[in-house]
């Protein structure tokens, strides 16, 4: 593995977890497209779309652990919510991420373009919750919650992916869930998620160790620094510079897998 392949990889994860702090969201939305098509853009070594959803899960592993340590005293994160759609969440992804080498490079770039094309049109609705209530008070149906997170688990397992950026406007906008709530608490559920995902992955060889390593040393390093300077900017350009980005990536896999 040479020194232009280490570098690239470093600076994709950079640029992924820099942009996904500010945004709030999980790095694979953003990483997938890129370590897909970057490396051999540049004339470095060439990912699968197993490997690339493979890094996906460890880095969202990590991502996401830091992120519930930081909530960890801050009141929101729900129990009883966690527990229904976590353990649910994690059943789905570990599934999805162990069948998913039995998909086709094809299928998987297929089901990142859908994944994608929902993710940007989920940005532009409201994200309305309840007000924020005290834990006890929030009721929320728990069947519609649990078959929603294993869904959600199954489908991101396959691409690596936590799932934040479906899970955090369904439980806004299906489950009701009070935005302070839904912040800290989905960041709960996308971990349990990228349990399962690493899990099936690493069983399945489809996590490389050295990328995978870059990649979170990267995110540990440009995460924080993305969220810091997120808290400056307009929330709403933010919001479109995002989608502008999957869309773009949306469109070019769209266009290859067709």
């Amino acid at each position: 593995m040479d020194m232009a392949f280490i570098t690239t990889l470093f600076i994709i994860g950079f640029m992924g977890s820099f942009i996904s702090g500010m945004v709030g969201i999980g790095g694979s939305v953003i990483n997938y497209p890129m370590l897909l098509y970057i490396p051999p853009l540049v004339g470095v070594m060439t990912l699968t779309a197993h490997e690339v959803s493979g890094i996906g899960a460890v880095q969202v592993f990590f991502a996401t652990i830091s992120g519930v340590w930081a909530y960890r005293k801050s009141g929101f994160l729900h129990k009883t919510l966690i527990v229904y759609m976590g353990s649910s969440i994690l059943i789905g992804s570990m599934l999805g991420s162990y069948f998913s080498h039995f998909i086709s490079e094809k299928g998987i770039n297929l089901i990142y373009g859908i994944l994608a094309l929902i993710a940007v049109i989920l940005m532009f609705i409201p994200r309305k919750g309840q007000e924020d209530k005290e834990d006890d008070e929030i009721l929320f149906n728990k069947p519609i919650a649990s078959s929603l997170a294993f869904i959600i688990g199954s489908i991101s397992g396959i691409l690596g992916a936590g799932g934040a950026f479906i899970l955090v406007p369904i439980m806004l906008s299906i489950l009701k869930i009070p935005v302070r709530v839904t912040i800290a608490s989905s960041l709960a559920i996308t971990f349990l998620s990228s349990i399962g995902a690493t899990v099936g992955k690493i069983i399945t060889g489809q996590v490389l160790l050295v990328p995978t390593l870059i990649l979170i040393l990267a995110s540990l390093i440009a995460s924080p620094i993305g969220a810091k300077i997120g808290q400056s900017i307009n929330a709403k350009f933010l919001q479109w510079l995002l989608a502008l980005l999957i869309l773009a990536t949306a469109i070019k896999i769209w266009l290859d897998v067709l």
